[in-house]
């Protein structure tokens, strides 16, 4: 499989398989990278697709990158590379894991893509940094006041960033998405899962004992299996 390193103004990122008429935008998950995609790559370059992968902020080869790995400056990474890619294809589509679904969520409200395959999304930020706030014991003024807070299950708490995803629901998504789910993923609550798929017409398949994090034997071979289903389709 041929992979191209390229940059996308100060974006790394990796450009897998031969000239196609139609590719694979990439979005990765937190503390993954863009040789992330090599697994699902090898899959969709040989079913003609061309796959783009990038490294958010503070990840991959941007670990030291000044630019915090949040909602706003996430989402317009994801928008920028995009925009580098769209024009050269006569279809678009998206893979996009956690973290990166939801910055995907934000970035690409008006884009139509051909089609969509999320693993593991996250789809409500609101809800998640209050269970975190509810998990640590911090209130909402307590938040306010100290700006961030670090938690003793390591994430830190930002006020900002809580602002700034109360300010964007996600309240509009026009393309197509299939989304693979762990059963026990402590991430993304099933109920609001299953709000989103009902409101925008998602295809959702539901892996019985699977994690928010795909990582043991039996888990790998189900994506695989699952990818290898969605790209076939």
């Amino acid at each position: 499989m041929r992979i191209a390193p390229i940059e996308i103004g100060s974006i790394p990122a990796l450009l897998y398989g031969e000239p196609a008429g139609k590719a694979f935008l990439y979005v990765h998950g937190k503390s993954a990278s863009k040789e992330s995609a090599a697994g699902f790559a090898s899959l969709a370059t040989a079913r003609g697709y061309q796959v783009l992968s990038f490294d958010l902020p503070r990840h991959g080869d941007r670990m030291d990158d000044a630019t915090p790995c949040d909602a706003r400056d996430g989402s317009r990474d994801v928008r920028a590379v995009y925009d580098y890619l769209a024009g050269d294809y006569e279809t678009t589509s998206l893979f996009a894991c956690s973290l990166g679904a939801y910055f995907s969520l934000l970035a690409f409200r008006d884009v139509a893509f051909g089609r969509c395959l999320f693993l593991s999304p996250i789809l409500d930020m609101e809800r998640l940094i209050r269970n975190m706030m509810s998990w640590s014991g911090v209130t909402e003024d307590r938040l306010r006041e100290s700006g961030e807070i670090a938690t003793d299950f390591g994430e830190t708490l930002s006020w900002d960033y809580y602002r700034y995803a109360t300010a964007h629901p996600v309240d509009r998504w026009p393309s197509p998405t299939s989304i693979l789910y762990g059963e026990r993923d402590d991430i993304t609550e099933r109920p609001v899962l299953d709000e989103f798929a009902s409101r925008f017409g998602c295809d959702v398949t539901v892996m019985q004992d699977g994690e928010h994090y795909f990582h043991t034997p039996e888990q790998l071979d189900y994506l695989t299996r699952w990818m290898t289903e969605r790209l076939s389709q």
